[in-house]
């Protein structure tokens, strides 16, 4: 019955519905609510069954039982031969994927200078070892035949309580990994939200975009989050399985992760040599070769696996080939086209008074982008030297080439 049911497309697709409008009411009441959910469904719906699921599977293997996988130095190096058969490593990236979205609350810690890189350096080499940890104890116990995207880790806890002699504990589990699917649901339905918002309030959105309810959350952001969500979500009715749909879908994130990645590094490269000397809360140690190895690793390694998301994989049946890079191609197309169509349409008039957006140097210092700066003053005291000149901080709406308006504070 659960098998048959991890297949419905109705099933599925009124679940992720049901999940997505809870986090969206959690995320309502504010940071201090998403964040405890976030905090305590972390733990009990990720750190907790992730442990079980690592120590009863590297159980499973010391206790003498064949494992399901070759194990070998020579298996650790992937077949190169089909790019088919290593497309879905390029979702590696979104294991990672979502740690900066909390950059958005840096303001809120305490020491964020020291505390924030402690963080997401946590938070990195846990994913590593959660991952790999866990993956491997998948593949001790559950035959390579058994594998899917939807079901496995489950199908996992459910042999491996089998064996240990206590099948009863399998529900409880899925219901812990429900939480923890719910936390970080409510963390990604927040994030973004606050940071449009943000923006909405600089000048680049319209005033309706811009409401917020008592608890300083953008309800018209995350209702229209919601309503993509569920337009998005008929995915899982219209594609051939569940499985093609979640790949799909899941793809296409990580396509548009990596394109901002990607224009990330390049900013942070470029940024080194066009204000070499502007104080920065975060350095890259090394100097410009340090820069360079991790901003071009991070580029090159990002580039690889955008490449790699186009190619239909062999191990899931998604339908035509050309409808999967099709649908690909064009929701990428239409997420990157819309930002400069929001940059394009933007008002002075729109800008909040109260907005705390941080302009642009070259805003606050009347000149162009790209223009090479060797100033030292950090962007934030440039900012309190303005306005306690009284000289207004020009947010210019200037297209690059000298022409259009400006609005100031």
């Amino acid at each position: 019955m659960d098998a048959q049911l991890a297949g419905n497309k109705f099933f599925v697709l009124a679940v992720v519905l049901v999940v997505y409008w809870l986090a969206t009411f959690i995320a309502f009441r504010g940071a201090k609510a998403f964040s405890r959910v976030s905090q305590w469904g972390g733990i009990v719906g990720t750190i907790i069954p992730a442990a079980i699921l690592i120590i009863l599977g590297f159980s499973y293997f010391f206790a003498g039982n064949t494992p399901q996988i070759q194990l070998g130095w020579g298996e650790l190096i992937p077949d190169f031969g089909n790019f088919s058969n290593v497309v879905l490593a390029a979702s590696i990236f979104l294991f990672y994927a979502g740690m900066e979205m909390n950059a958005i609350h840096v303001k809120e810690v305490k020491n964020p200078t020291r505390d924030y890189p402690i963080a997401v350096l946590t938070a990195a080499a846990g994913t590593v070892i959660i991952f790999v940890l866990g993956t491997l104890a998948i593949a001790f116990v559950v035959p390579q035949a058994d594998i899917n995207l939807t079901q496995s880790l489950l199908t996992s806890y459910n042999d491996m309580f089998e064996w240990a002699g206590i099948g009863w504990a399998g529900p409880i589990v899925a219901f812990m990994l429900l939480i923890g699917v719910l936390a970080g649901v409510v963390t990604w339905v927040a994030g973004p939200s606050t940071g449009m918002l943000a923006v909405a309030k600089a000048g680049y959105l319209p005033r309706f975009w811009q409401h917020t309810n008592k608890n300083g959350m953008g309800t018209h952001i995350l209702f229209f989050q919601a309503f993509m969500v569920t337009g998005l979500g008929l995915t899982y009715v219209v594609l051939p399985s569940v499985q093609a749909a979640y790949q799909i879908l899941s793809q296409l994130t990580v396509i548009l992760y990596l394109i901002m990645y990607m224009l990330m590094f390049a900013a942070a490269i470029y940024l080194r040599y066009s204000q070499p000397n502007r104080p920065r809360p975060y350095r890259v140690p090394g100097g410009d070769v340090g820069m360079w190895i991790i901003g071009g690793v991070g580029f090159l390694g990002s580039l690889m696996a955008f490449a790699f998301s186009f190619i239909p994989p062999d191990q899931i049946t998604v339908g035509s080939p050309e409808v999967y890079v099709g649908i690909l191609v064009g929701g990428a197309v239409v997420m990157v086209i819309l930002p400069f169509l929001i940059y394009a349409f933007r008002k002075p008039h729109w800008r909040d008074p109260t907005s705390e957006f941080v302009p642009f140097t070259w805003q606050i210092e009347h000149s162009h982008p790209g223009t090479v700066t060797e100033s030292s003053v950090s962007t934030q005291q440039l900012t309190r030297e303005a306005e306690s000149s009284g000289s207004p901080v020009m947010f210019s709406h200037d297209d690059g080439g000298g022409r259009g308006g400006s609005s100031a504070v």
